[in-house]
């Protein structure tokens, strides 16, 4: 039992998550052809280094729009019929790419559309599936999970680029599109056989708007959550440059083949499978922030290297090492950010670390694009090189978090407020009114203390925080925290996490003995509604 809680491959014992693990790859490996199909197309419909970036801007901005929405709906509707709908949808763009390129009707305009169209379905997808891990595995295969995540998706990334190019050779990019459509069925099917069991809760479900204002209160407010931001942003802008111009390097500067795209492509798959199988080891020897920092300097070298080299083979130990540093700094954030945010919000959570994700390589591709067009290749890449060694160094102090799973369970510790049966529970807003007794001594240190608290409220739904002290008796003292209304107060009760008790206690630890801490709810008084 002990073995099989250590193995890294663990969680392929969950039957649901094996199978959806093995469609994923399948529908990877498609994602990665439609990379290779659609960028290779756009170097055959236009020259401007610009419209060759924008493909990747085209695939990665609806994600900056989109990803936040996704994730309050991922986490108040059903995540089966919701990924179902978003599989087809992402099919049916695939299927219509592949009709119009074998048909000779594609333009860079269409090409560019379509693109956003399955950019769109990317970012509707994301946020529900890395939160659906969580609920196919135990806790104690949450890591395994993750890593077998990573592991597919780069598995996939090492034998779609290759397939592809060879695909493009010989029928043309069309082929790619369409066996990316058919690779979509795949995770379809495994979906619509899921038998999925329906969650319960005492209240009813969050409603859209307010779920979003959650999701975002909850990540403006959390200082783990935004230590992986930061990182992320200042690694994904710089290392979007590799990506985005390789491309251009091949056919242009190498005077390649899109045989040859696919076999950098594969490259950087096969190193980045390698490194996702050396990471455990190196993890025992290199905290999450050192990995971060060494991984983010070796991808800066792989850029300064893609700007001097000009040879296929001297360039195929380059994206090798690339792949390598990539999954080290991804898998680093996205396990980060998995396990750094409780199960109520975790959709919504995730979905603001992938927006800074596409969104930073959306911005890193046009800018680099841009600096490639005005200058040239070579300056963009070692501008993007220099601009990763910056952001190591400005984002020393933004420690990742290393969070246990217990802390994030419910402690479901504060009793349950009163009200009359007459009441309605939709009624709001809610003033909830803490009054403490702090000896002179000890106000500093509670005001402190009181700091976390402030972060704790706001991120589990309070809109609005204060902390007061009396004018008469300095030794009184007022916190308040407004909720939008008493069923979203309810819901606060129950998202208090085991490490939140923690800090809640702090600051209670200042309270005079032998006084107790009083507490007291308002809430604003009904509408009436007049007749004419």
């Amino acid at each position: 039992m002990t073995t099989a809680k250590q193995s890294p491959w663990s969680a392929l014992n969950h039957r649901t998550f094996r199978w959806l693990w093995l469609a994923s790859i399948a529908s990877n490996i498609g994602t990665w052809m439609h990379e290779v199909g659609a960028g290779w197309l756009m170097t055959s419909l236009s020259a401007s280094p610009l419209n060759v970036a924008l493909v990747q801007v085209a695939g990665s901005a609806p994600m900056f729009f989109l990803a936040l929405p996704a994730g309050a709906l991922a986490d108040i509707v059903d995540k089966r019929r919701y990924l179902l709908c978003v599989q087809l949808w992402m099919a049916t763009v695939a299927i219509i790419l592949a009709g119009l390129t074998l048909s000779g009707l594609m333009t860079v305009m269409l090409l560019l559309l379509l693109t956003v169209g399955m950019g769109i379905g990317t970012a509707l997808m994301m946020p529900a599936w890395s939160a659906l891990t969580p609920e196919l595995v135990d806790k104690r295969d949450l890591q395994s999970a993750i890593s077998l995540s990573s592991l597919g998706i780069n598995v996939a990334r090492a034998l779609g680029p290759a397939i592809a190019g060879v695909l493009v050779s010989l029928s043309g990019p069309w082929a790619t599109f369409g066996l990316n459509a058919l690779s979509f069925f795949a995770v379809i099917t495994v979906l619509a056989t899921w038998k999925r069991e329906p969650t319960t809760s005492a209240f009813p479900a969050e409603r859209f708007f307010g779920a979003m204002r959650m999701g975002w209160r909850y990540s403006r407010s959390s200082m783990p959550l935004q230590a992986v931001l930061v990182r992320a942003a200042a690694f994904f802008v710089g290392a979007s440059a590799g990506m985005s111009l390789l491309p251009l390097i091949v056919r242009g500067e190498l005077q390649g083949s899109a045989a040859d795209f696919g076999v950098l492509l594969g490259s950087v798959g096969i190193g980045a499978v390698v490194g996702a199988m050396l990471l455990p080891r190196v993890r025992e020897t290199l905290s999450p922030d050192a990995l971060v920092a060494v991984a983010s300097v070796i991808y800066a070298l792989v850029l300064f290297a893609l700007a001097s080299l000009r040879t296929l083979y001297a360039l195929i130990p380059v994206m090798l090492l690339s792949g390598a540093a990539w999954i080290a700094v991804l898998s680093s954030l996205q396990l980060a950010a998995q396990t750094s945010v409780p199960s109520w919000v975790r959709a919504r959570a995730l979905s603001v670390y992938i927006l800074v994700f596409f969104g930073s390589m959306a911005a890193g591709g046009a800018l680099w694009g841009l600096v490639a067009s005005r200058s040239s290749i070579g300056t963009a890449l070692l501008s993007a090189g220099a601009v990763l060694l910056l952001g190591i160094v400005l984002t020393m102090r933004f420690r990742l978090p290393v969070t246990d799973a217990d802390d994030l369970a419910p402690s479901l510790h504060w009793p349950t407020p009163v009200l009359s049966d007459d009441q309605n529970l939709e009624r709001g807003p809610v003033k909830v009114m803490i009054e403490y007794d702090i000896a002179p001594e000890r106000e500093a240190a509670f005001r402190q203390a009181m700091l976390q608290v402030r972060g704790m409220r706001q991120r589990n739904g309070s809109y609005s925080w204060g902390l007061m002290q009396d004018s008469e008796n300095p030794r009184l003292w007022q916190e308040f925290f407004f909720d939008e209304s008493w069923l979203e107060h309810l819901s606060h009760h129950h998202r208090i996490t085991r490490a939140e008790q923690r800090i809640e206690a702090a600051a209670r630890r200042h309270q005079t003995d032998g006084v107790a801490v009083q507490i007291q709810h308002l809430i604003s008084p009904a509408l009436v509604k007049r007749g004419l």
